[in-house]
């Protein structure tokens, strides 16, 4: 959770919901003709006991027959109809509006979070993102088309109300402003403790999603260490805190909601008594009377729904707040106000005094890189070499921006690549990661995922070349081939199987430069050689920078670095190295030892003609 989320926003009211007026300017128009039929519709109720005033005094008297009876009644009928023809065409009005600027505003914070740099990210849990893209804006679409309308016809109806009550009596008028006092006061008082319970109770639902997704994600952990019982007990302490603030959300507006039933109520006893003395002293008629309280009970229902729609306003507010906390989040990466354009790019990369260090560093600590200078010839591999925690994959999420330098510069083709446009940058970068990530999708649209369009290539040449050159041909084996589900995150694949779909995606993008940290982990000796030769013929003039952990990979680069200290003390071929570098002899004796890929028997199930298409060049069975 972060520090927004456990601070309560001292904003005001009004500001919160004024940020809300650039998203109403489209919709102003229906939003004001619906408060305006849902106003109608009170005035509309508040008519009626006016109606019962006239038939008291009038129609019900001795001799005045039954015409003027019935046409009462024919009149009440009439404004219920109208009133209920009001309140149709109120929500009419509002319901496409508000779910309108519930998608606008759903879609800009989706489109601002993907802006957003991979810092922002590792801060924030992803539950908390979720509950505010999902379940804060469904809260704020509901209260504009309905909390916020019908608390301003609230208002203005117990106001029309009360201006009746005293037209027909002043003094029974006092009597209810007189209960209408304490009211204020504690709705003020409400407003400041259940506005700071409401948001304690919205952060802890997001921290509550957050660990669900995470215990759904690493179920397999939680199975194979035996840990559920731990993890469930952990949510459950989770979860009874929820309880524990809903409750005390439920109290506090169970209180005001006695508040503002029980005075109202105790106004209508003590009016009646002294009504009643009214219209025996002949100050007041009969037909007044009945008037009164008619339209006392119209403005009771306003008056006990004040404590909902305040609780409804308030929780708006917070999830206002926690919206904006997000689309106030600056992102450090960003497009220059001039970018520059490259032409046919060749590939040459070049750190050049790079310092870096996390933004979260303590002030004054030694850079993680600390001036990097590192040139990479066009369509060479380069190993990066070094011991755990040296930084290499820092260095390497630097080439397409995930984070920027914090001194020096890293050149592609000469260009500082803080000149170019994000997306241009990544046009011709493509990465691949340790840490595999997979989408709910088939294989298709996982590989094809950032594929750009190849002249003279259809989509299904470029997959099918993808997949050979990262050997990954075991997905036309899948049982239903490349249009496979894959399930979330591609946990229904083995790791060597993510791993081998994550590269083919970085190869279809056909980039200029590649980036691997150290992709092939989980292949063994074999298929990992086949994949470089593959890769070498599939990607020849693409330069490639490698993480290596294992000695087979750096044998089959160019050339090796050696990150040590955050520097790059050598740079050389493989034999150069271990002939002459004892750190670098110390590094790979260090690295791990090779694994065996548990899916390459998968190999054997390839269908007869995959690998005998116009592009490939290598066929199944075939030396690599």
């Amino acid at each position: 959770m972060t520090d927004a989320d456990t601070t309560a926003d001292n904003a005001t009211l009004l500001a919160s919901l004024g940020r809300l007026s650039p998203q109403l300017r489209t919709i102003f128009w229906p939003l004001m003709w619906g408060l305006l039929s849902a106003l109608a519709a009170s005035v509309v109720a508040l008519l009626v006991p006016q109606v019962y005033r006239v038939l008291v005094n009038s129609a019900l008297q001795p001799g005045n027959g039954t015409k003027g009876l019935w046409t009462g009644a024919a009149v009440v009928l009439g404004l219920g109809i109208l009133e209920a023809g009001l309140i149709a065409l109120r929500r009419q009005f509002v319901i496409v509006p508000a779910t309108t600027v519930e998608t606008r505003m759903r879609t800009g914070f989706y489109r601002h979070l993907q802006s957003l740099a991979v810092e922002f990210h590792d801060r924030w849990g992803s539950g908390q993102l979720l509950s505010r893209a999902m379940s804060d804006l469904n809260f704020m679409r509901r209260w504009l088309a309905f909390g916020a309308i019908m608390l301003v016809v609230t208002a203005l109806t117990v106001a029309i109300g009360v201006a009746l009550m005293f037209a027909m009596s002043w003094e029974l008028g006092l009597i209810f402003v007189a209960a209408a006092a304490p009211i204020v006061v504690f709705g003020f008082r409400f407003r400041q403790s259940y506005g700071l319970v409401s948001r304690r109770s919205q952060d802890q639902a997001g921290d509550l999603a957050t660990a669900v997704e995470e215990s759904v994600h690493g179920i397999r952990v939680l199975k194979a260490f035996g840990r559920g019982r731990e993890a469930l007990d952990a949510f459950a302490g989770q979860a009874q805190e929820l309880q524990a603030t809903e409750i005390h959300k439920a109290k506090s507006l169970a209180v005001f909601s006695l508040v503002v039933t029980l005075l109202p109520e105790l106004a209508l006893g003590a009016g009646l008594v002294v009504g009643i003395l009214l219209v025996s002293g002949g100050r007041l008629d009969v037909g007044a009377l009945v008037a009164f309280f008619a339209t006392a009970a119209v403005v009771a229902g306003p008056v006990e729904s004040m404590g909902p729609l305040m609780a409804m306003t308030l929780a708006a507010k917070t999830s206002l707040d926690r919206h904006f906390e997000v689309m106030d989040a600056v992102n450090t990466i960003a497009d220059p106000a001039a970018p520059v354009r490259l032409g046919a790019v060749r590939g040459a990369l070049e750190f050049h005094g790079v310092h870096f260090h996390y933004p979260d560093t303590p002030p004054g600590a030694k850079d993680l890189l600390d001036g990097i200078d590192l040139k990479l010839r066009p369509g060479e591999t380069m190993a990066l070499v070094g011991v755990t925690g040296c930084g290499k994959s820092s260095l390497l999420s630097l080439v397409p921006r995930l984070f920027d330098v914090t001194a020096g510069q890293v050149l592609l083709d000469g260009t500082d690549i803080r000149r170019l446009s994000l997306a241009e940058l990544r046009r011709h970068v493509s990465v691949a990661f340790e840490d595999t990530t997979l989408f709910s999708n088939s294989v298709r649209e996982n590989v094809l995922l950032g594929a750009a369009d190849h002249p003279g290539l259809s989509p299904e040449d470029v997959l099918a070349q993808a997949l050979d050159a990262a050997q990954a041909g075991f997905a036309y084996a899948l049982p239903d081939g490349v249009d496979t589900l894959i399930g979330e995150e591609g946990l229904s694949l083995s790791g060597g199987q993510r791993q081998r779909i994550a590269l083919a995606r970085a190869i279809a993008a056909r980039p200029a430069v590649l980036v691997l940290d150290d992709p092939l982990s989980a292949l063994d000796v074999n298929t990992e050689e086949r994949v470089s030769s593959r890769l070498r013929a599939v990607l020849a003039g693409t330069t490639t920078l490698i993480v290596a952990h294992r000695p087979s990979t750096v044998a089959m680069a160019d050339r090796a670095a050696l990150l040590q200290d955050g520097r790059i003390t050598a740079v050389g071929t493989h034999a150069e190295l271990l002939a002459g570098n004892e750190h670098y002899r110390y590094v790979l004796a260090s690295l791990t030892e090779e694994p065996r890929d548990l899916d390459t028997g998968l190999d054997d199930e390839l269908p007869e003609d995959f690998g005998t298409g116009p592009l490939q060049t290598v066929q199944k069975g075939a030396p690599a």
